[in-house]
């Protein structure tokens, strides 16, 4: 709902603050006084085209503001993901310069003007000769006939059905190119499979690997002492010590076993030297077979790491990749199945789609006939007698909303051939068309709808008529009218009165008292008799008109 509009240094308004509630508001006022100044005041809070021409002559800028009330979902919506807090106010601001160049802002945030214009038609609609927004928007239509049908149960059937189609036919889609890829590179993977098979990468076989080639680099050290040991021991590390066994033996029978004792020391030594030569010579041995084995350990370690290059992973990870490979070639033979599994059930998907959007089809045809009837009735006292008004169904693009594109369409006479609302009619026919619409839609009222020229052409009954038609709209939103018919400013609930003098416009908000006078002056026009008085508040009062 539209709370309030502030206004500043616009054409002939140099400061101007207005508020606003809910029910119908009416602005009346003198031809020229400036009435359609407020719309294009607000029209530029809106996002409208920026027009220096707008300026007050003298000032340096233009500002207009209006501030809204509990924006609709989609609204919120949109605020909510511009981190845009609107939960106690929504403010619409535009400034003006004399260059043209206009700066729009949303609650003091700057944001683009195509913001302001995006968001200004979803919380106003203005019905009038220069400007059709919401209703009048062919691409509304179709939600409008949903929210006069009432069948919410079908409009969801169809979203939640579109949007399992659109699920299902997009896995169908990923099974067939992953397939597709998967065949077409099969050569390569089975390559690749056999060549990964043949080294047979083990869980931890690299830890396991490398601390082998530390064990091996270090008994390297161990092979050089066993080297330099058997070095200095020669072939025979013994022979010195039999050799002088031999010279004490020879001459032990005449040392009277004074050689004895030396002797045995010689045996026991040549027993021990000879064991460490044996010891000495199998050490050496052990660590030549290590030695052997270091280049099967490099080898492999190449090997591994040169695969985890290959496929830019680590090592470990190897056994799980030959593993995936082992998988992908045995679903090349399964994968055509899955595709035919995945595209039964798009196919599946699709007939349950159109099944439910045939379903909403028949829903709307039947609600077209029957908005159609609804309208009609609201013509003849809207002085659109002549007139009728059709819904048309055609086919039209496949979406969450189901298979149909719907229109309003209008013709004046019986002459002529239908047409869209907006290139048939006048603007007067135009907007009483639109309120027409709007009376057979009242549960789709818009939070804030404005009729400029709605009372054009018509008086007396016809007058009361529109009159009667926007009070009743306005219980159940908001709704500003300008108008000259009095039938019509007596339903309104707020009265604001537009004057002017030479260089500034004014609007009053009027009491009951000024209500009375000022649909007095409308009936009698410049001078205001008792008679026009007594009409004025039988027009009030609801007992005229």
């Amino acid at each position: 709902m539209l709370c309030g509009l502030f206004i500043r240094n616009v054409v002939l308004i140099e400061q101007l603050d207005l508020s606003f509630g809910p029910g119908l508001s009416v602005f009346t006022g003198e031809t020229g006084t400036g009435k359609s100044i407020l719309l294009d005041a607000l029209g530029l809070a809106l996002g409208a085209r920026a027009d220096s021409g707008l300026i007050r002559v003298g000032a340096e800028r233009a500002d207009v503001a209006a501030s809204f009330e509990q924006p609709p979902e989609d609204v919120a919506a949109v605020l909510q993901d511009l981190d845009i807090d609107a939960a106690e106010e929504l403010v619409l601001r535009r400034t003006l310069g004399p260059d043209g160049r206009s700066r729009a802002f949303v609650n003091d945030i700057p944001v683009a003007a195509g913001l302001l214009r995006r968001l200004g038609r979803e919380l106003v609609e203005v019905h009038g000769q220069f400007e059709q927004r919401g209703l009048l928007d062919e691409s509304s239509h179709r939600g409008l006939l949903d929210l006069f049908a009432g069948h919410d149960s079908l409009v969801e059937a169809t979203a939640d059905a579109w949007r399992a189609r659109v699920l299902a036919e997009e896995d169908a889609e990923a099974a067939r190119a992953a397939l597709a890829r998967d065949r077409a590179a099969r050569e390569e993977l089975e390559a690749e499979l056999e060549t990964l098979d043949r080294l047979a990468p083990q869980p931890g076989e690299e830890a396991s690997l490398a601390a082998r080639r530390r064990r091996i680099l270090a008994h390297r050290k161990i092979a050089e002492a066993a080297t330099e040991a058997r070095a200095i021991l020669g072939d025979d590390a013994a022979a010195p010590l039999r050799g002088a066994a031999r010279s004490l033996a020879r001459a032990g029978g005449e040392a009277g076993g004074l050689f004895d004792e030396a002797l045995s020391a010689l045996d026991r030594a040549t027993v021990e030297a000879e064991e460490a030569e044996r010891l000495v010579r199998a050490l050496g041995g052990r660590i030549e077979d290590d030695e052997a084995s270091a280049d099967a350990v490099e080898a492999r370690l190449f090997a591994l790491r040169d695969a985890a290059r290959r496929y830019r992973i680590e090592v470990e990870d190897l056994p799980g990749r030959l593993e995936e490979m082992r998988r992908r070639v045995e679903m090349l033979d399964e994968g055509g199945a899955r595709v035919a599994e995945l595209e039964e059930a798009a196919s599946g998907a699709r007939a349950a789609f159109d099944r439910a959007a045939a379903a909403l089809t028949v829903g709307r045809r039947e609600a077209a006939s029957a908005l159609a009837a609804a309208v009609g009735r609201e013509l003849p006292p809207l002085k659109l007698d002549k007139a009728s008004f059709r819904v048309t169904l055609e086919p039209g693009r496949l979406g969450a909303s189901g298979a149909d594109q719907v229109r309003f369409e209008i013709r004046t006479n019986a002459g002529i051939p239908f047409g869209a609302l907006a290139r048939i009619a006048s603007g007067g026919e135009l907007a009483r068309f639109a309120l027409g619409l709007k009376a057979a839609l009242a549960a789709a009222c818009g939070p804030t709808m404005i009729f400029d020229e709605v009372d054009a052409g018509i008086g007396g009954a016809t007058a009361a008529a529109v009159g009667a038609r926007l009070a009743a709209l306005g219980q159940s939103g908001q709704v500003l009218v300008v108008t000259h018919a009095p039938q019509v400013a007596a339903r309104a609930s707020r009265h604001f009165q537009v004057s002017k003098d030479d260089a500034h416009t004014f609007v009053t908000a009027l009491d009951e008292d000024g209500r009375e006078e000022e649909i007095a002056r409308m009936l009698a026009g410049a001078k205001i008799t008792g008679a026009a008085r007594r009409a004025a508040r039988a027009l009030i009062l609801g007992e005229g008109g």
